[in-house]
């Protein structure tokens, strides 16, 4: 799997879940995952269904957390599991040889585990803090995500604390994947926000 860039994770957006998908897809995101714990499986479905309709025939790939089974009925593009979550060979089970399917990961042991198992990416942090989570994990700085991404055959997803600020230290450790989501969830300004990224990201990695 190619490296992507910017990852944009949906989870209690301000602005509607369909808007953001409509604005991922006209600014060419690659990357749109739907991460809301909270939801009704009912609801969940009817929503990730409403963002395939729009990313469908697009560069954008939709990407359902943790449901396996929902992943398979709103015809997502992937699935990415937590630590707890299916291991990828009974993953692949439900939805196929063909989805990409991504791990979180905490730790280059885990890193190294999740590759082994088959990922198609890893998602690596939190690199700084973020209370985007109930329990966070512990932080793994700069030299941990650099060790990771370094070491890795598949890409890896800088996820946690990820803002314009942090970017250059993020992309400093050679990091060509940036998950965003309080700085893109927490404001009306999204469009902006996303185009600003995508410009920071090509404009920084060209020059290091």
């Amino acid at each position: 799997m190619e490296n992507f860039g910017l990852y944009v994770i949906l989870t209690q957006p301000r602005l509607p879940h369909a808007k953001i998908a409509e604005i991922c897809v006209k600014a060419g995101v690659k990357m749109l995952q739907l991460r809301e714990k909270h939801l009704s499986d009912q609801a969940l479905l009817s929503l990730g269904k409403e963002i395939k309709r729009i990313t469908k025939g697009s560069s954008t790939k939709f990407i359902i957390n943790d449901r396996v089974d929902l992943a398979f009925l709103m015809d997502a593009d992937g699935v990415h599991l937590g630590q707890d979550d299916l291991c990828i060979a009974d993953a692949r089970k439900i939805v196929g040889s063909d989805i990409i399917i991504g791990r979180s990961t905490h730790s280059i042991e885990q890193a190294n585990a999740a590759i082994a198992e088959g990922a198609d990416y890893i998602g690596f942090g939190p690199v700084y803090e973020t209370p985007t989570k109930a329990v966070p994990d512990p932080t793994v700085g700069l030299a941990l995500l650099k060790k990771a991404i370094h070491t890795s055959p598949v890409p890896v997803v800088a996820i946690g604390g990820i803002f314009p600020k942090t970017l250059d230290s993020v992309i400093s450790t050679g990091a060509q994947n940036f998950a965003v989501v309080r700085y893109l969830m927490e404001t009306d300004e999204v469009e902006s926000r996303i185009l600003q990224l995508l410009f920071s990201i090509k404009n920084k990695k060209l020059g290091r």
